[in-house]
């Protein structure tokens, strides 16, 4: 058998770049060719396509702000949610300090730690992060009242995302 010319491995490196985009792989790895008319081994990889982050999501989801004639409470109530559009962003803002899964009650079953309109003292736990199997309480930075809890029970957060606001 003829080794293999230049622009058979030319070929080959298409057609394997082919099978690797049209069947949706991250990476391939191929040989091919003897030990008498030489091996060429080939090793083709792509940067897997990410999914949209859940925040663009959630921006999208809070623009219908403008309704048709809002009333003077809806007025109100918009005044009051202006300063949701960052939570994070306000001045009684408590945020994750690390990547991981809320959980506002010390076990599944019980009490949450805070609730809406508790007031707490500076160093008081308010919720739970698990990260990496460790159980993170995350203390009061400051003592006042609960205003918002902005997360839910067992559900992930991101480093610097705001957890609640307490003023």
């Amino acid at each position: 058998m003829a080794k293999p010319t230049n622009d058979d491995d030319v070929a080959f490196v298409q057609a394997m770049a082919e099978i690797l985009r049209s069947n949706d792989l991250a990476e391939l790895e191929v040989e091919r060719g003897t030990k008498d008319t030489g091996k060429l081994t080939l090793r083709l990889s792509r940067v897997a396509r990410s999914a949209p982050s859940p925040m663009f999501h959630q921006q999208a989801a809070a623009a219908p702000a403008a309704a048709p004639a809002p009333s003077a409470a809806a007025e109100a109530s918009a005044d009051t949610a202006a300063p949701s559009d960052d939570p994070a962003s306000l001045p009684g803002a408590v945020t994750s300090p690390m990547v991981g899964t809320a959980y506002l009650s010390p076990e599944p079953g019980a009490a949450a730690f805070v609730k809406v309109g508790d007031t707490v003292s500076e160093g008081q736990t308010l919720l739970i992060v698990e990260a990496m199997k460790t159980m993170n309480q995350i203390p009061s930075p400051k003592a006042g009242t609960v205003k918002r809890i902005l997360v839910e029970d067992a559900s992930p957060v991101e480093y610097g995302a705001p957890l609640m606001v307490i003023e």
